[in-house]
């Protein structure tokens, strides 16, 4: 029995776990180690050791440290929230990979290019912000392939306006 003015031998906790069950008490020392706290819940709990491993603890709204060396000092009527940490994922459910197959997908330039098709892939992708589709689309062409196309949209109108009809670029390119 305690005397007067002394600390009490134990006080008691008020355990609420995350989920539909009940709060219950348990009686500990007042001042204890955080590991020999998450030892008593997880034995309260009947929890296997790999979930004691996971337990999260709360008190006073604030997360109780890993750290074994830790001291914490309870009073009578403290109430402790105590949650199990989720299992993580399978390796291959993560989404880890999906960033690195994310990269794989992006469209780069070849380290041959020259500067100034670099300098316009870079302001068209980080600037301009286009997808890497298109990106791809414009650059897989040559710069034959280009002008062609840029004097056919010149030559077009001024071909109408004579009334010589459409334009057509046959695939004659060889030399």
């Amino acid at each position: 029995m305690a005397a007067a003015g002394d600390e009490p031998e134990t006080v008691e906790v008020t355990l609420r776990a995350v989920g539909p069950s009940r709060p219950t008490t348990l009686r500990l020392p007042p001042l204890l180690s955080v590991a020999e706290l998450r030892r008593r819940i997880a034995r309260d709990r009947r929890l296997a050791a790999t979930e004691e491993a996971r337990l999260r603890l709360v008190l006073r709204g604030r997360t109780l440290p890993h750290q074994d060396d830790a001291q914490i000092n309870l009073r009578d009527g403290d109430t402790l929230i105590v949650a199990v940490a989720p299992k993580p994922p399978a390796k291959h459910l993560r989404d880890d990979d999906d960033e690195e197959e994310e990269e794989e997908l992006k469209f780069k330039m070849p380290q041959t290019t020259t500067w100034w098709k670099r300098k316009i892939f870079m302001f068209l992708r980080d600037k301009m912000r286009l997808p890497d589709i298109v990106l791809m689309a414009l650059f897989s062409l040559s710069m034959k392939a280009w002008i062609i196309i840029a004097m056919w949209f010149l030559f077009a109108p001024i071909a109408q306006k004579y009334g010589l009809g459409p334009l057509y670029v046959s695939d004659n390119f060889s030399n």
